[in-house]
């Protein structure tokens, strides 16, 4: 297919479950200058067998040995032909115009990124976890990381970026770790000079019991005290404190479920009860 204008990786491993909906998200894109390049990253479970009866020629299957999440996306990487790049997680979908929007914006404003909006999503209900409320354009770093809003939502996900500059500043994912988002997201928002943000078109993200935010190990607590390292010395190295931009949250618990989460953010204090009922206020 010729004049692709995105090419959207997707690691996929072992994930039945929910794969059907994330490749439907991307096959119906009203953007159909899209390919689809899913990187079947050793799959023991059926999802190999779903990506085959895909029939859309825009679904490009990569079969490997487990590598893990980045390995899969930089395989991805390696062979993709969009004019922009965009990640999706197997187990994860997006608006039907979600790459639409995106490659407008970032056509109209001539960026290196665009971003769109976040919904995480549990169980029993769903809540905005990003959500832009107009078109901002920037190339100072420090906007893009408030915009962002970093470290505490260091995703790859919800943004496309330009592959000529991505190839150009040699960005890759750390192999063989956990959180490597974490590191990844400052430096592409540094390397990667401009940025869009994308109103009203989100990005769902799926958080489950086997989610390797809710996985306690050795390895993923190791990787996370690695990641937050690495990424702190990054900004440090460009003289950026985003101490006042992270969330410092306390949960009081009643055999074992939060019941009453107290959350603050520079001047803001967020209480949640049940995490249903909601307020904040203005502290000084």
């Amino acid at each position: 297919m010729n004049n692709i204008k995105v090419s959207v990786i997707v690691p996929v491993y072992n994930c039945e479950k929910y794969l059907k909906k994330c490749l439907d998200s991307l096959v119906n894109q009203t953007l159909k200058d899209i390919e689809i390049i899913c990187v079947n990253d050793g799959s023991t479970d059926n999802s190999g067998r779903i990506l085959e009866e895909y029939t859309d020629s825009r679904i490009k299957i990569i079969t490997k040995e487990n590598g893990g999440i980045s390995s899969a996306r930089n395989a991805g990487i390696a062979v993709a032909k969009g004019e922009y790049l965009g990640f999706v997680d197997s187990d994860d979908w997006v608006d039907l115009d979600f790459f639409e929007k995106l490659y407008n914006a970032a056509k109209k404003y001539d960026t290196d990124i665009a971003t769109g909006g976040i919904i995480r999503l549990h169980k029993y209900n769903q809540k905005y976890h990003l959500k832009f409320d107009k078109e901002t354009v920037t190339s100072d770093f420090r906007e893009k990381l408030v915009l962002c809003d970093l470290p505490d939502k260091s995703y790859v996900w919800n943004k496309i970026y330009k592959r000529e500059m991505f190839v150009k500043c040699n960005l890759k994912f750390e192999e063989g770790r956990y959180y490597e988002d974490i590191v990844f997201s400052p430096q592409s928002l540094y390397y990667l000079k401009t940025m869009v943000t994308v109103p009203d078109t989100y990005y769902y993200y799926w958080r489950h019991s086997k989610s390797i935010v809710r996985l306690k190990t050795k390895k993923t607590n190791d990787d996370k005290s690695w990641a937050l390292k690495t990424a702190e010395d990054f900004l440090k190295s460009h003289n950026i404190d985003l101490s006042d931009n992270k969330t410092h949250t306390k949960r009081y618990k009643i055999f074992g479920l939060s019941v009453f989460k107290i959350s603050t953010k520079g001047e803001t204090r967020t209480y949640r009860l049940f995490n249903v009922i909601k307020w904040s206020k203005t502290i000084t």
